[in-house]
């Protein structure tokens, strides 16, 4: 009896990881079709806390950089922004609750689409920071053609 108790809950531990990781991928799919509601402009938000760890401090600064070599002229224009949010600032909470964000996150947001990078962020920020601005580039993109 024991063991076929144990057996159940690793098949529904098992079945949960797939779907978990399923559900994930699809919302990273970014494309004209998927895309809700158009915004005006595509944001990518860091939100942090005021104690951060070094790799807390290269996300933020490596989502900057990407954001500002690869969208100059959007950036100019305003149509592509970054923005840090200390979450531990009181002025930083309506930002917080409009993105229902309780932690560290790397977000980008355009209307009504909302991708979350924040694994990204923390897997490549240090140590493959190309890869990082591959990741953003391939969710920007998509929503950028749609703000047209």
């Amino acid at each position: 009896m024991k063991r076929i108790g144990f057996i159940l809950i690793a098949v529904v531990a098992v079945v949960s990881a797939i779907s978990l990781i399923s559900f994930r991928g699809a919302d990273k799919a970014i494309n004209d079709e998927t895309i809700i509601d158009k915004g005006d402009k595509v944001e990518v938000f860091y939100f942090h806390f005021t104690r951060r760890c070094v790799t807390c401090q290269a996300v933020e600064d490596e989502s900057k950089k990407a954001v500002e070599a690869l969208y100059p002229d959007h950036v100019k224009k305003g149509t592509v922004t970054f923005t840090a949010v200390n979450l531990d600032e009181e002025s930083s909470k309506p930002i917080a609750e409009r993105c229902n964000i309780t932690g560290q996150s790397l977000l980008i947001v355009s209307g009504e689409a909302r991708v979350d990078l924040t694994s990204e962020g923390f897997m490549y920020a240090r140590n493959n920071p190309d890869k990082l601005r591959d990741e953003m580039k391939k969710i920007i993109d998509p929503l950028l053609k749609s703000t047209k």
